[in-house]
Parts: structure tokens; sequence; C-alpha cells
């Protein structure tokens, strides 16, 4: 059954900074409307994390822009040919902020931490931590898991310190985060800012690292900006020194500054429009595709984006080998296909262009997260929909509050969404039948 409509759009990341922060012993970074709000930096428990979790926190693996996997604090991995055992060398001399030691025991003790959490599902084939010795450690599994290392590489695999976590409990990310990483918590507001300052005695980053440490910057402010315009603003005036994730319309304007240099990678982020087929009038086929059909992508990325990045045709970013879709299997905007679906079940045109069915009119909600972006995608959506004869009628959420109101199961119909995921198995979360009518951002 295909549950979710695609309007999908592959961007381009952009970051963009200002060519004295470079070499500053304090720089403030800015983020946007998608990390805003993030309640904690608690790696096992948290849901929302925002960029300075990286910071913080150093994970067993890091995956590179190309899929590949490298060591972070595990230098080594392998397997046996049964896929029922993963042996792991950990780095030497790593310790946490508050001097803890990282070692085998660390692993033992963090695993576990997962149960029953929302992320517990990233270890749950792993049965049991075997400490080898002090560096080797080996997960007994209760099946062979193809993803374990995909997992391992999350974000959310920041690795804390045992002691710290256990003795701050609820309060831990909040008040205080200890990891192993480049910079240490100094104070968090939430929604507001978080100023990090560095760990001098950091000296083990990653064979992806230029610098393996410590950082070149003392002291980090990161900022939590909620509108793109404002951050713009800000990056221009020098209240920040560094802005992630420049929305495309500000390009230009920014690659103009000669203070401000523009960086641009490979985006992993996929734009769009989940239909929940569990409540009227989505239930009906013919009304899921027609509203499929009636997305005009690439005018959303030509003019939104300026075609930066591409349109995608599947759930999968472009790098992905799996993304590959046969072009005849590729949604497209066809408005034409769109009305017809729509007559053939029974919705007619009134006067006003907004299509009704025994007296009921064709009216949807539309929702969406707090941002520049989405708000503009939304808007070009709901445009789009009427054109149809689909009334939308748009919903701005927190970026905060708005995964307890997808759990609402029978509250949306329509919405504008993304995820960055870089790995093909995202679409067993997207159409599994366990969370039919859910959907929550992986991300």
């Amino acid at each position: 059954m295909q549950t979710l409509a695609r309007i999908a759009l592959l961007t381009v990341s952009a970051l963009a900074c200002s060519c004295s922060a470079l070499l500053a012993q304090e720089a403030t970074f800015a983020v946007t409307a998608r990390e805003v709000g993030a309640p904690s930096y608690n790696p096992i428990t948290g849901t929302r994390l925002n960029s300075a979790n990286s910071l913080i926190y150093d994970r067993l693996l890091l995956q590179d822009a190309d899929q590949s996997f490298h060591g972070s604090l595990a230098t080594a991995w392998e397997q046996t040919p049964d896929g029922m055992q993963w042996t792991f060398t950990l780095k030497a001399g790593v310790k946490f902020h508050n001097g803890e030691p990282f070692n085998a025991k660390t692993i033992e003790w963090w695993i576990p931490k997962f149960a029953g959490t929302e992320n517990a599902y990233m270890v749950a084939n792993i049965d049991k931590v075997e400490v080898v010795d002090d560096l080797t450690v080996r997960f007994l599994m209760k099946t062979p898991d193809p993803n374990l290392l995909f997992n391992l590489a999350s974000s959310f695999m920041g690795v804390p310190a045992p002691k710290a976590y256990d003795q701050l409990g609820d309060k831990f990310g909040v008040t205080a985060a200890v990891g192993t990483g480049p910079y240490k918590m100094e104070t968090f507001t939430v929604g507001q800012n978080t100023v990090l300052t560095r760990n001098d005695d950091f000296t083990w980053g990653s064979d992806l690292s230029v610098n393996r440490g410590p950082a070149k910057i003392k002291k980090i402010t990161v900022r939590e900006i909620a509108e793109d315009s404002t951050a713009f603003l800000e990056l221009q005036t020098g209240g920040v020194d560094l802005l992630y994730t420049v929305p495309t319309d500000f390009l230009p304007r920014l690659k103009a500054e000669k203070s401000v240099k523009v960086m641009m990678i490979p985006g992993t982020e996929i734009v769009y429009m989940p239909i929940n087929v569990t409540v009227e009038p989505f239930t009906d086929i013919k009304v899921r595709a027609a509203a499929a059909y009636a997305i005009n992508q690439k005018a959303i990325w030509q003019t939104l984006y300026g075609g930066v990045g591409a349109p995608a045709n599947s759930f999968l970013i472009s790098s992905l080998q799996e993304s590959k879709v046969d072009p005849k299997l590729a949604i497209s905007y066809a408005p034409d296909r769109s009305k017809t679906l729509l007559d053939e079940a029974g919705w007619i045109v009134g006067p006003d262009g907004v299509r009704a069915k025994n007296g009921q009119t064709l009216r949807v909600k539309l929702w969406t997260s707090n941002g520049t972006e989405f708000k503009r995608i939304t808007e070009a959506v709901q445009a789009q929909l009427k054109d149809v004869g689909i009334q939308a009628d748009i919903t701005i959420f927190d970026p905060s509050s708005i995964n307890a109101q997808y759990k609402k199961k029978t509250e949306h119909q329509l919405a504008v969404r993304s995820y960055s995921w870089t790995n093909a198995d995202i679409i067993d979360w997207f159409f599994s039948g366990k969370r039919l009518a859910i959907r929550t951002c992986p991300c």
C-alpha cells in the first residue's frame, strides 16, 4: 500500500561563515528552524538533537558523504561470517570531559541504557556486550543486523560519560552533557543558545578530521534562531560568524558578500508530503494519487530552491544506488490526471473551484513546522492543490511539538516534512504496517 505521496526535493546543504571567524578564538554559530528547540543533549533518550551534539560527543564510527564508514572511538571492527558476532577495537588514551576513562566497560554500560527508549531499535539486535579486554569489546547478536554499522554511526549514538549520566539522571543533557568530544558544554538554554568551551585534552579526532585536536577555536556559542531571514541578517551584521543550512534564496546575496565564505556539500535531505491513509478523504486511493499528481516538484525546485539540488523520485537520497527509479514509475506532476481521478472518486468542482461530494467540501488539513523554507513550500503546495480543487488549510507547529501532534493518529491529513537518512532501509520505516498513520521524522 502506498501510504505516502512525494513532493521530494533533494537539496544541497550550504553553510556560510564570516571570513574573520576562521581565525577567531571565539565564534558564534547559528542553527535555524529545524534545529531550534531540542530539549536536551541526551544522546540516549533524545529524539531531536542539534549540531552542537556532534561537538560534545564522539561515536564509535562516522559515515562519510559517500556512505563509507570510518573509525572514531573505534579503530577497527570485524564480524563473523554468520553475522552473529561483531568485535570492535577501541581507541586508546580517550577520556571523558570529567576525566572518566573511555574503554570497553563504557560500551558494556552504554548499550543496555537504550532499553525502553525511542532509540532502542538501533541496538535492539545486540543480545549481549562482552568485554574482551580494556580496548576490545564484542557484541553477541540476537540475529544478524546489516544496519549495525549504520546505526552506530548515527548522531544519536554519541557516547556519554557513565558516572555523570547515572548521577544526573533526567538532568543529564540539560544541566550538563559530558562526552569525549572536542568541546565541553558550559551552559545550555533550551531554544536560545548553547555555550561550548574547548576540550584541551582532545587529540583523538577521527581519520576524517584534518585537525585531530585540540580544536582551533576556544569558545563557541551556538545560537538557535527560528527565522531564516533573522539568521541571515545576523550573519550580515556580525551577530553570528557561521550559519548552517543557508536557505537557497539567500545564496546569491551571500556569495556577493566579500566578508562571507559559502561552502556547499551534497545534501542528504528529502522534503516530502506524507498522507494519512487512515483518515477521510485519503482512505480513497484515487484521492491520494490525485494529491500526489497535483504537486509540481520542478516548479517548487526552480522557484523556491533556485535550481539548487534536484527533484527526487523516491524517498532515498540520490547518492544511494537504491534511489534509482525507472522513469515510467516516477511520481510526476500530472494535473489533468489528478483532476480525472478526483472526478472518478465523485468529487465535483464547485463554483469557487473547490470540489465537493455529497454536500461535503474537499477541505483538508495541511501541517508543517515553523521556519521560512517550510512555510514557503507549504504555501506552494496549498496553491497547487487548490488548482485541482482541493482546499488545504495550513497549520504551522513549533518543531519541538510537531512529533507529538503526529502521534494523534486521526488528526493530520497532509503535511510537508523533511528528513535526512543515508540508508535505504528507511523505506521499511516509512512503509511498515506497524507505523500506519504515524509519520514522525526519523532524523
